[in-house]
């Protein structure tokens, strides 16, 4: 589906998970968006859906890199970063892309994401029923990933931000459940994407659970690898984000509390 260049994604989007026509027939695969290099940082500044679908994109095609050096580039890179953390970025030239980037993603296939975003399960750190059972984020050098129960807050345009969670210990599966259903029926209207990977309390697998504004879906996946110590990594991306109570949130839901 190609919409118009004003479109906002997320209604889009939920109509895939509240049309039962549409439920029973398609599936979403995932979120492109198409980024004029020549145009795109005036665009940021006055056009709140060219934001909207920077923001809600898993991919993102940077178009015409032709038009602009490499130093504007890896300038306009680094914003379309910090406006969404999650989403990968490819350079095009007349939006000459392979397909096989774009198509069949599986961003909205619980089974597929960790394989398809194993960075976000690296440095990371989302309708209603959580499973009793990874993720694309990318901060610069300044952000300290040391700290495994760690909160980042990064600021970007349009009042549009991405808080980063991190914590070491297991969660307590029913209560981080009803805490993001409760954070995304109070602030869905504002969180335009949620994508994260959870430690449950005496569960092998990983959670994984992705929203889009009130739209929760999660389910467990495989187990976790050997080489990486359970942990849960959370990134919330929307306006007016309030970090220490996501933070204080989220630490209200370990196991054991």
């Amino acid at each position: 589906i190609e919409t118009t260049g004003l479109a906002d994604p997320g209604p889009v989007a939920q109509t895939f998970f509240v049309d039962a026509f549409l439920l029973a027939r398609t599936r979403l695969d995932s979120i492109t968006t198409l980024v004029d290099a020549r145009h795109i940082e005036a665009r940021l500044t006055d056009s709140r859906e060219a934001v909207e679908q920077v923001a809600f994109a898993d991919l993102i095609v940077l178009n015409k890199t032709d038009l602009v050096d490499e130093t504007g580039l890896q300038t306009i890179e680094a914003r379309l970063r910090g406006l969404n953390p999650l989403a990968a970025i490819h350079r095009a030239l007349r939006a000459d892309i392979d397909p096989a980037r774009v198509l069949d993603r599986g961003a909205f296939d619980l089974e597929r994401i960790v394989e398809l975003e194993p960075q976000f399960l690296r440095v990371a750190a989302a309708q209603g029923h959580l499973g009793h059972g990874e993720p694309g984020h990318v901060h610069d050098e300044a952000c300290d990933h040391r700290d495994a129960n760690a909160v980042h807050d990064h600021r970007h345009d349009d009042d549009i931000r991405s808080i980063c969670l991190s914590h070491s210990q297991p969660m307590d599966a029913r209560k981080v459940s009803d805490w993001l259903k409760d954070v995304l029926a109070a602030q869905g209207a504002r969180i335009l994407r949620t994508k994260g990977i959870i430690h449950v309390h005496a569960e092998s697998r990983r959670l994984v659970v992705q929203a889009v504004h009130h739209l929760l879906e999660g389910d467990f996946q495989g187990a976790w690898p050997p080489a990486v110590t359970p942990h849960t990594r959370l990134v919330f991306i929307g306006r007016q984000l309030d970090g220490a109570a996501l933070r204080a949130g989220l630490d209200g839901c370990t196991a054991g509390r």
